[in-house]
């Protein structure tokens, strides 16, 4: 009986308490700062170029091996307007099989990838979480425009 009272009291309790969850596709809890989402690449907007320079040293290191990246000579450089030699030509992500390791942005050497807030990339084919160079450049500028990241250095 006393067992059954004490059941009835946190219930009682618990329904005045404010809700913890949320309606979730007409509302979204906000996401932590230090969430690691799916990467993308930055760009530099000084020399209008991206930080990349297809060096494939986060293709090799990914465990998943998710990513593939070619490398071309940057144009800017011919010119004498960028210091980088090389720059990335393509660069895809199957982000279906991304583990969202990090181990990408802990291995380059020119901070050209990080890891985002997108987590909602949810898809009916089996290959549509395949992103290329353009998408991953554009996530990359809303990123870095949503979270005033400091431009790293060339």
């Amino acid at each position: 009986m006393l067992g059954n009272l004490k059941g009835l009291l946190v219930t009682l309790q618990t329904m005045f308490r404010k809700p913890v969850t949320v309606q979730y596709p007409k509302e979204h809890l906000p996401v932590a700062s230090r969430y690691m989402g799916f990467p993308v690449l930055m760009w530099d907007k000084q020399l209008e170029e991206p930080f990349c320079t297809g060096c494939m040293v986060c293709v090799r290191n990914c465990p998943t091996q998710c990513m593939s990246a070619v490398m071309k000579d940057n144009p800017h450089h011919a010119e004498g307007k960028s210091p980088r030699r090389k720059i990335v030509e393509s660069f895809s992500i199957n982000l279906g099989r991304c583990i969202l390791c990090g181990m990408c942005v802990d291995v380059c050497n020119f901070d050209a990838i990080e890891m985002s807030h997108q987590h909602e990339l949810s898809k009916y084919g089996r290959n549509d979480n395949r992103v290329n160079l353009e998408k991953l450049l554009e996530a990359g500028k809303k990123y870095q425009e949503e979270s005033g990241s400091v431009e790293a250095a060339p």
